[in-house]
């Protein structure tokens, strides 16, 4: 009889206890104690990844003739003979500090579509695109795959366009929505008249794009319009 007396009298104090607690304690453990509801954000942006992206890319490099440049030896061969042309920075492009010297070079029409691009975002923020990635090796790619799971192939059908120097990755981290929207509608205008391959990456911050050479005629055309219009 002693032992129940003692328990009943245990009981009877724990659950004083309780009761006594305020509610905004008891609210306060809740909060950490039970299990968080989010809402899910979708990944849907305007230049997402289209299926067989890859495969169209490298059809572009195929119809081009262009190799996939193996090492920096045969890279430097292509720099001398101005085959590939050195990315310069200037006030409306900033190059980022990690692209090696000799890997600050693409094809001719895509270092001019470079420039037209940083030139607009600037005439409009007074501010520069930053450039985080041109040409690559296949020997650069392999070693890339190893830490980031986002890299295409070094070789195959769905390897990398940077291989032949036409396609740029530009800095998405740090844009304004407004730089966004700009950057977002200028690609857009360009991808629907087939002349870049544009995709928003979400795991490296960045904006892929790869460039046609049918952008140098459309670039000549327009000016030649735009010349007769201001006459």
């Amino acid at each position: 009889m002693g032992a129940s007396l003692r328990l009943s009298a245990i009981c009877a104090v724990l659950l004083a206890v309780v009761f006594a607690t305020p509610a905004s304690a008891v609210r306060r453990y809740s909060k950490y104690h039970h299990k968080a509801h989010y809402h899910r954000v979708v990944w849907n942006p305007v230049l997402r990844a289209a299926s067989g992206s890859q495969l169209r890319q490298n059809e572009e490099v195929d119809r081009l003739q262009l190799p996939r440049i193996a090492d920096d030896t045969q890279l430097e061969e292509l720099e001398r003979n101005q085959e590939l042309v050195q990315v310069q920075e200037t006030k409306a492009l900033r190059i980022s500090p990690v692209i090696q010297a000799n890997k600050r070079y693409l094809r001719p029409w895509a270092n001019q579509f470079l420039v037209d691009m940083s030139e607009a975002y600037y005439n409009q923020f007074h501010g520069p695109l930053q450039l985080n990635s041109a040409v690559r090796t296949m020997e650069q790619q392999y070693k890339l795959r190893f830490h980031n799971r986002n890299a295409a192939p070094e070789a195959g059908e769905t390897a990398s366009s940077h291989l032949a120097g036409i396609t740029i990755d530009l800095a998405k981290r740090g844009l304004t929505k407004s730089q966004h929207e700009f950057v977002v509608n200028y690609l857009k205008n360009l991808r629907d008249q087939g002349l870049v391959v544009a995709i928003e990456e979400r795991r490296t911050h960045c904006f892929h794009i790869m460039v046609s050479d049918r952008y140098t005629d459309w670039r000549e055309t327009k000016q030649v319009a735009e010349n007769i219009g201001e006459k």
